[in-house]
C-alpha cells in the first residue's frame, strides 16, 4: 500500500467527521519516541498501541495506548482490567492477532474486531496526540478528545514514566 492511500484508521475518522493531519515519516523509524523527534512534538504526545494478553483463559487480547515516553506496567494493567496476570504479546503474535505490523498497530484500525481498548490516563491533560494510522511510516495527529470518542477507550492508570538517560 502506498503511503498516499487511505488507511482503515483514516476512513474511520472521516466516517465520524473527526479531523486529522497525516504525519509521514521514514518506515525505518519503529520507535514512537523517534516519531516524536521526527514530528517535532514532545514524546508524551505520541501514543503507541501495545497488544497485551491475559493469563486468564478465554480472555481476548487487549489494546493499550500509552505515551511513547512511558512504559506499560503489567501489574497496573492486571489491576485495572480485573485479571490475575497480563503479559505483552510477542511481536509475531501481535501481528498475527491484529493483522498489522508492529510499529503500525492502530486501535483505530481495529475497532469492532473484538479488542477491548484502554488508554492511559495521561491523555486527559493533552490537547492533541499522534497515533498510528495502521501502517508503518504514517501517524495521525488529532485532538485527544477525538481519539477517546473514536475508540470508546476506557481511561486507566497503566503506565510508568521512563527516566530519561542522564
Amino acid at each position: 500500500m502506498a503511503k498516499s492511500e487511505k488507511t482503515q484508521a483514516m476512513r474511520v475518522l472521516e466516517g465520524l467527521g473527526i479531523p486529522y493531519e497525516v504525519i509521514e515519516f521514514p518506515e525505518d523509524i519503529h520507535d514512537a519516541t523517534e516519531v516524536a523527534i521526527y514530528a517535532h512534538v514532545l514524546p508524551d504526545h505520541v501514543y503507541k498501541t501495545l497488544v497485551v494478553e491475559s493469563a486468564d483463559v478465554g480472555r481476548k487480547p487487549m489494546l493499550f495506548m500509552i505515551a511513547s515516553n512511558n512504559q506499560l506496567d503489567l501489574k497496573k494493567v492486571a489491576k485495572a482490567v480485573g485479571i490475575k496476570k497480563a503479559h505483552m504479546a510477542r511481536h509475531a503474535d501481535a501481528e498475527r492477532m491484529t493483522g498489522l505490523k508492529v510499529g503500525g498497530i492502530s486501535a483505530l484500525s481495529l475497532l469492532n474486531r473484538g479488542f477491548d481498548i484502554y488508554i492511559d490516563e495521561w491523555i486527559e491533560v493533552l490537547d492533541f496526540v499522534l497515533v498510528s494510522a495502521g501502517q508503518r511510516g504514517i501517524n495521525l495527529r488529532m485532538a485527544a478528545e477525538d481519539l477517546l470518542r473514536a475508540t470508546s477507550a476506557q481511561i486507566v492508570d497503566v503506565s510508568v514514566e521512563v527516566a530519561a538517560p542522564s
